[in-house]
């Protein structure tokens, strides 16, 4: 049975923000995710978008979220060494009216604190865009946007929360809630039993589940699905920004992304859901992707297509729910976290901090907070010199396992040696298998390493965990 000051259900970006910031203080925590690896839940299937605030209402929680989150991210981002990229954002007017719908967003966003927005007319877009449809009138320039690995940050996020003394447990599925009195909670998992003062319920599409554990009944997730097109590298300055519509009634439309990876994606689309495993892509909403992205840039051609796959947001209404719960005293609720979830999770984090501090955890800053990581070795994103200088110290960065993403021998045992413990983590660690040949040189190859590095058969390998292995034994 293992003791801790406070526990955070749910190992996404939100639950590993919030673990490095509590870290900052003389107080024990530990993050427990019922999947194999973090980040595999909502955080997976995330566009990797920062938002700068522009499509929020500006009364709104997650509206001012953020616009704190989006100025944390700079300074967190060079702390722990993940490329964020500030690339602008232009959400697209056609008509007269639309150009309208475009200076009340402008209006909003303003109240809430975006910095220098303006509306460029079509001799701007035709100048700074050139792939933007001729048809498109004006649009609403939002420089502060931009872009980051989602994954990456998790991990980087999570491996900062441990070095500063967090406890981390994958395959820790919650399975039971006992609230035994103020500050004195014992938490029954797959990993074990564990008891806390303080409860954070970070549990993204099953925060509703974890709520009900504690006798919380007054909301409900309902899984929201998006479905998302991944291109090919070479269509990498397809666009030179993010790429908005205008609003939907439910999302902030379909999109024309960049991302921190060079590959453009197109989506999401956006249909509720009942089943919170729903993960099928179909050719009803790639249909509906490419109508709208088309529109926006005429020249994106199914043939760029390399990869299909859809995400889940967690909805809960209208906005964000981050409270504590004066019902059970010593746990807050963070759930209802979509767009712009990612965002926001160093402003949440924040939050979170304040409100148990309200309801009475002690937080004394540790005098050495250890906030800075080294940058993590890509080859992908370094020069050809500074790759030269790697395989003279180390030839097993010259060993490429992934031809399409230009990985290496070395920056797998590396993503290991970090936590990867599947092919997916992998994957989101190092980008090897994510190319248009989809793993077919390098999953033999990265397999081997991982039964090498983990000390277990290669029948154990799994794609993300238990019941996902790749080679069955003959019997």
């Amino acid at each position: 049975m293992k003791q801790y000051d406070v526990i955070i259900i749910g190992g996404g970006v939100v639950g590993t923000a919030i673990a490095r910031q509590l870290s900052r203080y003389h107080v024990s925590v530990a993050l427990l995710e019922k999947e194999e690896e973090l980040a595999f839940g909502v955080s997976k299937s995330n566009s990797g978008i920062i938002h700068p605030g522009t499509q929020n209402p500006p009364q709104s929680l997650k509206g001012r979220l953020c616009v704190e989150g989006n100025r944390r991210i700079r300074t967190i981002a060079a702390e722990l060494g993940v490329d964020f990229k500030e690339v602008g954002e232009l959400i697209v007017a056609f008509t007269d009216q639309e150009v309208q719908q475009l200076r009340r967003i402008k209006q909003d966003a303003a109240i809430l604190g975006v910095p220098r927005l303006r509306i460029v007319d079509r001799r701007w877009l035709a100048r700074h865009e050139p792939n933007l449809s001729s048809e498109a009138r004006a649009a609403l320039y939002a420089p502060s946007a931009g872009i980051i690995s989602p994954y990456r940050l998790v991990y980087d996020l999570s491996e900062n929360a441990v070095k500063n003394g967090a406890a981390l447990f994958t395959q820790a599925a919650v399975s039971s809630i006992t609230y035994k009195g103020k500050n004195a909670f014992e938490i029954q998992t797959t990993a074990g039993i564990f008891n806390s003062r303080y409860i954070v319920n970070a549990a993204g599409l099953y925060a509703d589940s974890i709520a009900r554990m504690a006798g919380i009944t007054d909301f409900t997730i309902t899984p929201r699905k998006g479905e998302e097109f991944l291109l090919d590298k070479k269509r990498e300055y397809l666009t030179r920004h993010l790429l908005f519509p205008l609003p939907a009634q439910h999302s902030k439309g379909i999109l024309v992304i960049k991302t921190a990876d060079g590959n453009p994606m197109i989506g999401p689309n956006s249909r509720d859901v009942e089943d919170k495993q729903d993960r099928a892509t179909s050719d009803q909403g790639l249909a509906e992707v490419f109508s709208s992205v088309r529109r926006l840039v005429p020249s994106i051609s199914a043939q760029d297509i390399i990869a299909y796959f859809a995400g889940l947001r967690p909805v809960s209404g209208d906005d964000f729910i981050i409270r504590h719960e004066d019902t059970v005293p010593g746990m807050v609720t963070v759930a209802g976290i979509q767009s712009p979830g990612l965002t926001a999770a160093p402003a949440i984090a924040v939050m979170v901090q304040g409100l148990l501090a309200q309801a009475g955890l002690r937080l004394k800053k540790k005098m050495f907070f250890q906030k800075n990581r080294e940058k993590t070795v890509h080859l992908f994103s370094v020069p050809l010199t500074q790759t030269r200088k790697l395989i003279a110290k180390n030839p097993a960065y010259g060993d490429i396992v992934c031809r399409c993403e230009m990985v290496s021998a070395q920056e797998i045992r590396d993503a290991i040696h970090r936590g990867a413990r599947t092919m997916d983590g992998v994957k989101f660690r190092t980008r090897a298998q994510a190319g248009r040949c989809h793993g077919s040189f390098c999953t033999t190859r990265i397999m081997k390493i991982l039964s090498e590095e983990l000390k277990k058969p290669l029948i154990e390998i799994t794609k993300r965990g238990k019941g996902s292995e790749l080679v069955v034994e003959e019997k």
